[in-house]
């Protein structure tokens, strides 16, 4: 009896293991994909011009990123798996297209510097928010208000020019990505406890969890960018 409990629980372990493994795999090749488009339409100047040099292209790519978001977040329950990763994929190499613009903005060096920088951030978060046995549901609320406040005053700054709101944007932008991270790393890891009905649905549950850690790591690497960034002469 206690050999078929101890082969139970670590079944469920491994289950589990799996599951957050797949999780980063997907945030990893979406991150990949990301840079690789970001990097070649940076170098072309034909794309450049297509993307930057006609606004409504610009803004197309921004709305249509927005809508794979939502439509990934909303609908994931009922998009197959396949579906759900096809989109992912999408989302990674359009916001690559958009993000090419950093590479006309800031010197690689710099680039590459505040990526490894963000690289050694996010895991510390991640780690402390799968590792730490302190609930962080009450960070979920908080965080929200921040971003949104987070968003609103982005808004506002447009009109106003501010470099003083600029950098507090910054910093508190800085401090709510960092709670995001090991706060939804610890939902995530929540997630693969509860487990899942069938193989499908873990698959688009690993999904939905790559985007969420996805989106943490690319805004906390612009905003970071916006701190240790050489901009170009």
């Amino acid at each position: 009896m206690n050999n078929e409990v101890s082969y139970q629980r670590e079944r469920a372990i491994e289950a589990q293991s799996e599951f957050i493994r797949r999780v980063y795999n997907w945030m990893c090749i979406g991150l990949a994909t990301t840079a690789v488009v970001a990097l070649f339409t940076a170098s072309s100047q034909t794309m450049l011009q297509i993307i930057f040099g006609t606004p409504m292209v610009f803004f197309g790519l921004i709305i249509a990123e927005l809508g794979l978001v939502i439509a990934l977040s909303a609908a994931i329950n009922r998009l197959q798996a396949s579906t759900a990763a096809l989109l992912f994929f999408i989302y990674s190499a359009l916001n690559g297209l958009t993000l090419s613009a950093i590479f006309l903005a800031y010197t690689q060096a710099s680039i590459a510097s505040t990526f490894f920088i963000t690289a050694g951030t996010f895991a510390a978060m991640s780690i402390y928010g799968y590792s730490t046995k302190r609930d962080l549901t009450s960070w979920g609320s908080f965080l929200f208000m921040g971003l949104i406040g987070v968003v609103i005053a982005s808004v506002v700054n447009i009109f106003l020019h501010s470099p003083a709101v600029y950098w507090l944007i910054t910093i508190a932008g800085v401090i709510v990505f960092v709670g995001l991270t090991a706060y939804d790393t610890q939902k995530i890891k929540e997630m693969a406890h509860r487990g899942f009905a069938d193989s499908e649905m873990e698959r688009k549950g690993a999904v939905i969890g790559a985007l969420r850690l996805y989106l943490d790591f690319i805004n906390l690497f612009l905003l970071l960018l916006r701190i240790f960034g050489n901009r170009r002469s």
